[in-house]
């Protein structure tokens, strides 16, 4: 009994992430935020390529190129660009580092319950955190470089969510019925143990089960809270953009993001 009721309490911490709405999806009734065009972060310049693959490149000397061409600016033009460019390459990154914190808060159910009855069946769903950790990586760390935009949120994000409550359910699902034998042989000690009255002890796991499940929320609260932060510094950005648009007409195009504002 006490297996079976902290593996429900895994079950309920996977979907209260899901519940939490904890996705890559930016655009929502809370969020006017999405992707239109892609981008690539390296160490020497920021690439911003549309779906005609045509690319605007801002180089961290400044220089501004369309499709390898070098545009003619001004010194306040550039140090906009430059800025511009600054602002992507500290807020960017902080949607994978959200997906990676929402696999990690997976971990803690995982750990609670693991920590309390030592289930090396359980390994399975760690094994399948550690797959989803590796996927969010691959999927914005290519070659060397961070990539994200519109083909990123098509290809993943949009799908995150669901991916994520699927294959965690799936995975404690395959762990209860690997810990079947052990947790009919704990149901049979307890009944024993306690003449059949099961109640107390049911109460304990129920609060135990309470108390992982409260842990997670908490955990995903501060995580929503840093999504809808990031989601206001995207606005802030796009506002940006349209301002770059109007100072540098050669930018119309290649703004990174599609809002209400444009």
């Amino acid at each position: 009994m006490k297996k079976l009721l902290l593996l429900g309490a895994l079950v309920t911490s996977s979907s209260v992430f899901a519940t939490n709405n904890l996705s890559l999806q930016f655009n929502s009734d809370e969020c006017q935020v999405e992707f239109k065009n892609d981008v690539m972060i390296t160490p020497d310049h920021l690439q911003i390529t549309t779906a005609q693959q045509s690319k605007w490149t801002i180089n961290d000397t400044g220089d501004v190129l369309r499709d390898g061409q070098l545009i003619s600016l001004t010194s306040m033009q550039q140090d906009a660009m430059r800025d511009y460019a600054d602002s992507l390459r500290v807020q960017l990154p902080k949607v994978a580092n959200i997906a990676l914190e929402g696999v990690k808060i997976a971990g803690v159910a995982l750990n609670e319950v693991s920590n309390a009855l030592e289930l090396s069946s359980l390994d399975s769903i760690g094994t399948v955190l550690d797959e989803l950790h590796i996927e969010i990586n691959e999927t914005f760390y290519q070659d060397g470089a961070f990539v994200m935009g519109k083909q990123t949120f098509d290809q993943f994000g949009n799908n995150f969510d669901k991916q994520f409550e699927d294959r965690i359910e799936s995975a404690v699902q395959g762990a209860m019925m690997e810990s079947i034998g052990s947790i009919l042989m704990a149901i049979g000690s307890e009944m024993t143990s306690s003449n059949g009255d099961m109640s107390s002890f049911e109460q304990r796991m129920e609060d135990m089960g309470q108390a992982i499940e409260e842990k997670v929320e908490k955990q995903a609260r501060v995580i929503e809270s840093q999504a809808d932060q990031l989601c206001d510094q995207f606005e802030t950005i796009a506002q940006t953009e349209q301002q770059l648009r109007q100072n540098i007409p050669e930018f119309s195009g290649y703004a990174l993001f599609n809002t209400q504002l444009n």
